[in-house]
């Protein structure tokens, strides 16, 4: 039986309010990076989602953090904003093939983040699915979907994410419908709700409990209280990443720590 990891981290590195509150006054910006990285165990990126980067600022991203640290990459609009998804071949392709296998063993999952009114188009989404490449360059990828309208909330969709070997991302906050199913041999949490009135961005009870759940994923269990769409699936080690994103993004940091530091 594998081990499971447990990453936690935030979207990005360079927000203007986390400097004096989580970056050092006086630290370069050329340094955010390290510094975030020595303490959190992952990012999200989100500067992909615009436009395609260069394969030397991957490599550089990769030598910058330590060992055991996982970027997730936020795939280009341009593959997951249209109409028909069975057409995002050459945009699936163009992004894959940036550069980011330069991230060596630092490159975590792929986000496909879907807009809140794409709906559930069964045939569309299926052929979407199977462009999805199982490798780059030699190296495996993996896959997570954010999908944010509620026709998704269907054992259909749950079976066919199964099916591809795809995770479901898990959406907690008040903008998007949760769809907590696991799926894929990962699973990928986005945690919505922090608040600015609290020094963590949630209650210490609120911290032990998403501390307890990611705990329950790892082991590859369906945690109780939420709203399944479809059976569980048996229970397996599974790595867990668990983002703290939105909300009120000045605690982001905070929150992330303060849930390293149960884990």
């Amino acid at each position: 039986m594998r081990d499971s990891s447990i990453y936690v981290g935030i979207g990005g590195w360079d927000y203007d309010p986390w400097r004096g509150t989580f970056f050092p006054q006086g630290l370069p910006k050329t340094r955010q990076l390290e510094y975030a990285s020595g303490k959190l165990t992952a990012i999200e990126v989100n500067a992909t989602y615009y436009k395609l980067q260069r394969p030397e600022l991957f490599e550089r991203w990769g030598k910058t953090v330590p060992d055991g640290f996982k970027f997730a990459i936020k795939a280009s609009r341009y593959c997951t904003n249209r109409r028909v998804l069975a057409e995002a071949g050459e945009a699936i392709e163009r992004f894959c093939g940036q550069g980011i296998t330069e991230l060596g063993d630092r490159l975590g999952p792929i986000l496909w983040q879907f807009m809140a009114t794409k709906s559930f188009d069964p045939e569309d989404f299926q052929a979407f699915l199977k462009l999805l490449p199982a490798k780059q360059d030699g190296v495996p990828l993996r896959h997570a979907v954010e999908v944010r309208n509620e026709s998704f909330r269907d054992p259909a969709f749950v079976a066919m994410a199964r099916a591809a070997g795809v995770a479901i991302v898990f959406d907690y906050g008040d903008s998007y419908p949760c769809i907590p199913d696991l799926s894929g041999d990962f699973t990928y949490a986005r945690l919505l709700n922090a608040r600015e009135d609290e020094p963590n961005g949630y209650d210490d009870k609120a911290l032990d409990r998403w501390a307890e759940v990611a705990r329950g994923w790892a082991k590859g269990e369906s945690p109780k209280g939420f709203d399944y769409a479809a059976e569980p699936v048996a229970p397996g080690p599974r790595d867990a990443y668990v983002f703290m994103i939105n909300g009120a993004k000045v605690r982001a940091p905070a929150a992330a720590q303060a849930l390293i530091a149960r884990l």
